[in-house]
């Protein structure tokens, strides 16, 4: 099952995501609840600051697809809620190599949103996904 990124040459080229995403007939749809930086269940959120956890949370979301049959490959959509707008811009390298190191060179549609808090205190990150499974 391969998902088709839609990029129209009128919005202009897209970094680091794609504008939309077509599921082929007849997919599964998983909806993947909101992961935050934690490992193994703990509540406490990974060590090593904004891009550990935004690591951390979207190798979450990836285990999550995985258990259903999927990989990275699978994501249609991602939503990544920030705590700091400013932590996110100012670490737009390590934040990109962290997310090929999880996700490769695929680029679902995407949004990130600053918020102004997040349920756990302490995290600075959390992503929510849709993939679609055969």
């Amino acid at each position: 099952m391969k998902l088709e990124p839609i990029n129209p040459t009128s919005l202009g080229a897209p970094r680091g995501f794609s504008h939309g995403i077509v599921a082929p007939a007849g997919g599964r749809l998983l909806f993947v609840a909101g992961q935050i930086g934690n490992r193994d269940g703990a509540p406490d959120v990974v060590p090593g600051g904004f891009v550990a956890q935004f690591e951390q949370a979207l190798a979450n979301v990836v285990a999550v697809v995985r258990a259903a049959g999927g990989g990275p490959e699978a994501i249609a959509r991602l939503t990544v809620y920030v705590t700091d707008r400013e932590a996110y811009l100012g670490s737009l390298a390590e934040v990109g190599a962290a997310y090929r190191r999880v996700m490769g060179r695929w680029y679902p549609a995407m949004a990130l949103l600053q918020v102004t808090a997040l349920v756990v205190a302490e995290a600075r990150v959390e992503i929510e996904g849709t993939a679609v499974l055969p």
